[in-house]
């Protein structure tokens, strides 16, 4: 059996053609949301493909359901839209033997132009200063370990949610929050898949600055406001050119006043 599964979010796929296309080289248990409701097994080159679809939207509730199923004792989080290198689970699996102290890693996968948020050049820990860069699709972990700790993914935030991105993030604070050790590592996995139109973002809306303070409430408690300005300020010259930084962090206070009335 393979130590490596394979935890894939898909949306209206192909199946049978997407292990294919992603180049997967482990087990894997494939959610799509794609009606009819339905359960399909193959065999890939000697690793079993496990795929359920069903019609319940939102990135989280997808990773949900292939955590509740996922039993290897190594769990990788992956997107429809990525494709491993050759010979990948080889370098994880190594990676993971030579680090002991790990509970989890955060391996390298290229985003396209423009999609950047991280590039690990080193071996080192991911603190409460440091998580909120890393998408999902970066994510390994011993199973045991998740399991034990109970998080799982928030069903608000991400592709198909109420609100916009961010599911990652919260995942990996609710990991730490858990006590799980986590490490970044420069060993890169794969790609990710050129002009692949994003699910969530449509510009820097009113509803972007919105969900992102609404986020940022669950992220940084009291001290989310003076974030939404840290973050404004850094980022202006990309994302005000509609609306001025006052006018942005107005909005995005406003989305962290509405998250701690949601969670009265």
């Amino acid at each position: 059996m393979s130590r490596i599964q394979l935890l894939v979010a898909a949306v209206s796929q192909d199946t049978q053609a997407l292990p294919e296309k992603m180049n997967i080289q482990s087990d894997a248990i494939i959610v799509n949301q794609k009606m009819p409701y339905g359960y399909e097994e193959r065999d890939l080159g000697g690793h079993n493909i496990r795929v359920f679809n069903c019609d319940e939207k939102g990135v989280g509730l997808s990773r949900n359901l292939a955590l509740l199923r996922a039993d290897h004792e190594i769990l990788q989080f992956c997107d429809e839209d990525i494709v491993l290198d050759e010979g990948y689970t080889v370098l994880m699996e190594k990676e993971f033997d030579d680090h002991p102290e790990a509970d989890m890693l955060l391996f390298n996968v290229r985003a396209t132009e423009g999609r950047v948020t991280y590039n690990n050049t080193d071996f080192a820990r991911v603190n409460y200063m440091n998580y909120g860069r890393y998408p999902a699709y970066a994510i390994a972990v011993r199973g045991s370990r998740l399991h034990e700790a109970g998080v799982t993914f928030s069903l608000l935030f991400g592709g198909g949610a109420k609100y916009s991105n961010g599911e990652d993030s919260l995942f990996l604070k609710q990991c730490l929050d858990k006590g799980l050790k986590i490490y970044r590592t420069s060993v890169k996995i794969g790609h990710e898949e050129d002009d692949r139109p994003s699910t969530w973002f449509s510009g820097y809306n009113e509803k972007f600055f919105f969900d992102r303070g609404y986020l940022y409430h669950f992220l940084y408690g009291k001290l989310a406001k003076p974030m939404c300005l840290r973050f404004l300020l850094a980022h202006k010259n990309e994302m005000c050119k509609e609306m001025s930084v006052g006018k942005c962090f107005s909005i995005m206070k406003r989305g962290v006043r509405a998250a701690g009335k949601h969670e009265d």
